[in-house]
C-alpha cells in the first residue's frame, strides 16, 4: 500500500464511526444536520478516493533511491575478490574474474553471459639486461624483477605476476652504447641531433612522464635506435627525497617497473577494420607483427633502481636542467657510452581467447535503444585502482539497480554493462565488439558511458563529448563529495581549477575509443584522481592494500564514481527526452577553428566553410533546444503521450546528431578512425587532438611547403565542415 492509499484508507477509517444510527430525523434535529453534513462529507471522501485511485500517481524518484542504495562495504568487497591474483588478459586468472563477473552480475537477477574473442596477445618468454663500461672487468646484470616487502600479504600471489616487459616487443638481441632520449618525445630527439648525438644503430634510454611506451619506443626506432630502456623517474614517481614509498607512501618503490603494450594500433593485430569473429579472415602474426604500428625493435621497462645506475655510468655532455633527475639522482648526461647495455628479448606473440562479460536490463518502452556502461577486467598485475576499481564500482551499481528493480523500476531504454578484456593490449576487447555489432549499434546507441580507473585520488576528472557536458554537470551537483560532506562533487571539481574541466575522447585512452572514433557515439569517462597518473601504475604495487592506504581509504571515492556513473545511465535510460545539449558543442568547434585560422595564417588557407557550418549547427542546437522545451511543457500538462512518435523523433535526432561527426572514408592514412572532430595526436595517442585531419594535414603542409599540401589543408577543411553541416541538418530533422 502507498503512503497515499494508506493516509486516505486512515481518513475512512476515523470517520466511519461518526456515522448516525437514528431512525428518526425529527426528534433529533441536530443529529438530522450532522448526519446530512456527515453523509456530504462521507460522499465527497468517496469521490476523492475515487479521484485519487484514478489519477496517476507521481513516479517515484529513483535517483534519490539510487543515491541511498550506494554502499562503501559493497565495493570494497568485490575489489578485494577481484585483486586477490594478478591476471593477464589470456590467462586462467583472468578468465576467473570473467565468471566472477558473470556470476555476481546474475545473483542480481541480471541476464549476463560471455562472449570469447580469439586475438592476438603477447608474453615474454626471456628477457636480459645487462650494463658494461670499459674498465670494469665484469659486467652488471639486472635482475629485472620488483621486490616484495616485509610482511605483503600479497608475497606469494606476487609470484604469479607476469615477468616486466612491454606487450608486441620484437624479440632479439642488442648491444650498443646508450644514449640518454630524456621523455622520449620526438623533439627529444630532435634535441639529440642538434647536439651532434647520434642515436643510429645506440641503444636508447627514456623516462616516462610525458607520452605512453609505445611512442617512446617507436620514435626512438624513427631516430635510429636498434633497441630501447624506458624507466620510471623518481622525479614523477618516487614524491620528495626522504618520503619514502610504498608500503610507508603512496608513492613506487626503487624496483617498481611500469609495464605496457607497444601496440599502436587497436583491436587485434590480426583482424584490422573488421571483427575477430570465428571463421574470420585473419592476416598472420608475423604480417600483423611487422605493420608499422608494432615497435619492430626491442625494448624493456626497468626501474628507477636500474635506471640510475645507467645513468652513473653514461658520458658525454650534461643533459638539460629539464632532462634532469630529483635532487639526489645522479647527473644525466646524454652519451652515447661509454655504457654498454646488453639487451635480450624473446616473446610469444600468440593467438589466445578473451571473455568480455555482459549483463542486459531491458527496457520497458524502448528496448532497442542501448545505455552502455563499460569498465575493462584485465589487469597487467593486481589491478586494484587500474583497472578494477571501475569493475567494483559497476558491480556496487549493478547491485543498487537491483534492488530499485525489486521495488518496481524498469528503464524505458534497455542499460548494457560490460566488463571487457585485454584493453591493455590495445583496446582489444571492447574494440572487437564494437566492429563486431557496428551497424546495431550505430542505429541503437544513446551513449557510452567509461570508467577504466575510478578512483587514484581526490580530484574528479571527467572527459565527454560536448552534449554531455550539461548532464554531466548537472549529475555531480547532486552527488557528495567524497572527501568533504559539506559539499558537493561539483564545488569541489569547480574548486579545483582544473582547466579545461572536461577533457574531450580524442585519445586512444581506454574503452571509450572504439564507440566515438569508429562509430560516433556521445561518450564519457571519469575518473577520481590527482593528474593523468599515479606512481604505482602498472606496476606490481597496484594492490589492495595499496588502494585501501592511499587511493580511496574508506571508499567512499568509488562510492562517489558509482553514484555519478549510475545517475548519468538513470537519466538517458529513463528520461523521456534524451538530455543532450548541442550547445557545447558549437562553443568548442568555435575554439578549435580559432586555432586552425592562427596556425594558417599568412596562407592562402580560408576557414570560412568552417565557420558557416558552425553558425548552421548553432542554429540547429536553438531549433531543437526548443522543440525540447515545448515537448517536455506537452507531457507536463498531458498533451503529449509518454510513447509519441515524436519524442522517438527528435530523440532519434539527438541520438544520431554525433555520428555525422564521423565519415566513412575515415582520416588521412588512418582509415579506422572515423570522427573529423576528435582523433588522436600524431605525436602521442594517448592525447586528444581537435581537427586532426587537418592538424596532420598542416604539419605535412608546413615540412614539405608544396602547393599542392596546402591544398590539402584547404580540403581537409572542407572535409570537417561538410561533417558539421551534415550534424546541423540531423539536428534540425529537415532536408534540404
Amino acid at each position: 500500500m502507498s503512503r497515499l492509499d494508506a493516509a486516505a484508507a486512515s481518513l475512512l477509517a476515523h470517520s466511519s464511526p461518526l456515522v448516525p444510527t437514528s431512525k428518526s430525523s425529527g426528534r433529533y434535529p441536530l443529529l438530522c444536520v450532522l448526519s446530512s453534513t456527515l453523509a456530504v462529507i462521507g460522499t465527497s471522501l468517496s469521490l476523492l478516493l475515487l479521484v485519487l485511485h484514478s489519477a496517476p500517481r507521481p513516479p517515484p524518484n529513483y535517483g534519490n533511491l539510487f543515491l541511498s542504495l550506494a554502499s562503501n562495504d559493497t565495493a570494497a568487497l568485490h575489489l578485494r575478490a577481484l585483486t586477490l591474483h594478478p591476471h593477464v588478459a589470456g590467462t586462467r586468472a583472468n578468465s576467473l574474474t570473467a565468471a566472477y563477473v558473470r556470476d555476481a552480475l546474475s545473483s542480481l537477477s541480471f541476464p549476463a553471459h560471455i562472449t570469447p574473442y580469439s586475438v592476438l596477445l603477447s608474453y615474454p618468454v626471456h628477457r636480459s639486461l645487462s650494463l658494461s663500461v670499459p674498465g670494469r672487468i665484469d659486467a652488471t646484470s639486472f635482475a629485472l624483477s620488483q621486490e616484495t616487502y616485509p610482511n605483503d600479504p600479497y608475497a606469494s600471489a606476487a609470484a604469479e605476476a607476469i615477468p616486466t616487459f612491454y606487450a608486441y616487443s620484437a624479440s632479439g638481441s642488442v648491444s650498443a652504447e646508450a644514449v640518454y632520449a630524456n621523455y622520449g618525445r620526438k623533439e627529444d630527439f630532435a634535441y639529440l641531433a642538434s647536439r651532434g648525438v647520434d642515436v643510429a644503430r645506440k641503444l636508447a634510454l627514456a623516462r616516462y612522464g610525458m607520452i605512453h611506451c609505445e611512442d617512446i619506443v617507436r620514435n626512438a626506432r624513427v631516430a635510429g635506435a636498434t633497441a630501447a630502456v624506458v624507466y620510471t623517474d623518481p622525479l614523477q614517481y618516487g614524491g620528495a627525497p626522504g618520503e619514502g614509498w610504498f608500503p610507508n607512501s603512496r608513492w613506487l618503490p626503487p624496483t617498481g617497473v611500469q609495464i605496457g603494450s607497444l601496440f599502436r594500433g587497436e583491436g587485434d593485430p590480426t583482424t584490422p577494420m573488421w571483427a575477430s569473429s570465428e571463421g574470420c579472415e585473419r592476416v598472420s602474426v608475423e604480417e600483423a607483427m611487422a605493420t608499422d604500428d608494432m615497435p619492430g625493435i626491442p625494448a624493456l621497462p626497468v626501474s628507477a633502481s636500474d635506471a640510475a645506475e645507467i645513468h652513473s655510468a653514461l658520458g658525454g655532455a650534461a643533459a638539460p636542467a629539464d632532462w634532469q633527475g630529483r635532487e639526489g639522482s645522479p647527473v644525466y648526461r646524454l652519451g652515447p657510452g661509454p655504457a654498454i647495455l646488453n639487451l635480450t628479448y624473446t616473446g610469444n606473440d600468440t593467438m589466445a581467447t578473451i571473455e568480455n562479460v555482459f549483463a542486459v536490463i531491458e527496457g520497458a518502452e524502448e528496448p532497442d535503444r542501448y545505455v552502455i556502461l563499460g569498465n575493462h577486467r584485465d589487469a597487467w598485475t593486481f589491478g586494484a585502482a587500474d583497472p578494477n576499481s571501475g569493475t567494483a564500482a559497476m558491480i556496487e551499481l549493478a547491485q543498487r539497480f537491483s534492488v530499485m528493480q525489486k521495488q518496481g523500476w524498469r528503464p524505458r531504454r534497455t542499460i548494457i554493462l560490460c566488463s571487457w578484456d585485454a584493453e591493455e593490449y590495445g583496446l582489444t576487447g571492447s574494440t572487437e565488439w564494437v566492429e563486431e555489432n557496428r551497424e546495431m549499434l550505430s542505429s541503437r546507441a544513446v551513449a557510452y558511458l567509461n570508467v577504466d580507473v575510478s578512483v587514484v585520488g581526490p580530484v574528479f576528472r571527467p572527459s565527454a563529448t560536448p552534449q554531455l557536458d550539461e548532464l554531466l554537470q548537472e549529475t555531480t551537483k547532486l552527488v557528495q563529495d567524497p572527501d568533504n560532506s559539506s559539499q558537493t562533487v561539483y564545488d569541489s571539481w569547480v574548486k579545483s581549477n582544473i582547466s579545461p574541466m572536461i577533457e574531450r575522447l580524442g585519445s586512444g585512452g581506454s574503452d571509450f575509443l572504439a564507440f566515438v572514433q569508429h562509430v560516433g557515439i556521445p561518450s564519457t569517462n571519469m575518473v577520481f584522481g590527482e593528474g593523468p597518473g599515479y606512481p604505482v601504475y602498472h606496476s606490481l604495487y597496484d594492490d589492495f592494500v595499496w588502494m585501501e592506504k592511499f587511493g580511496d581509504p574508506g571508499f567512499r571515492r568509488h562510492v562517489a564514481a558509482a553514484s555519478i556513473w549510475g545517475l548519468m545511465a538513470l537519466r538517458l535510460a529513463d528520461e523521456e527526452i534524451i538530455p543532450f545539449s548541442y550547445m557545447s558543442y558549437t562553443v568548442e568547434l568555435e575554439a578549435y577553428t580559432k586555432v586552425v585560422e592562427n596556425e594558417v595564417r599568412g596562407t592562402d588557407i580560408s576557414c570560412s566553410p568552417l565557420h558557416n557550418a558552425i553558425r548552421a549547427l548553432r542554429k540547429a542546437a536553438t531549433k531543437v533546444n526548443g522543440e525540447r522545451k515545448e515537448l517536455q511543457r506537452q507531457l507536463l500538462s498531458n498533451q503529449l503521450s509518454k510513447d509519441s512518435l515524436k519524442i522517438r523523433a527528435l530523440n532519434d535526432r539527438l541520438m544520431q546528431a554525433e555520428r555525422a561527426f564521423t565519415s566513412r572514408e575515415g582520416l588521412f592514412k588512418q582509415e579506422w578512425f572515423k570522427h573529423l572532430v576528435y582523433g588522436s595526436s600524431e605525436q602521442d595517442d594517448w592525447e586528444s587532438a581537435s581537427y586532426p585531419g587537418i592538424v596532420d594535414a598542416i604539419a605535412s603542409a608546413r615540412s614539405n611547403s608544396t602547393k599542392e599540401s596546402w591544398k590539402f589543408v584547404q580540403h581537409e577543411i572542407h572535409r570537417v565542415a561538410r561533417a558539421i553541416t551534415q550534424a546541423s541538418v540531423v539536428l534540425s530533422g529537415s532536408l534540404t
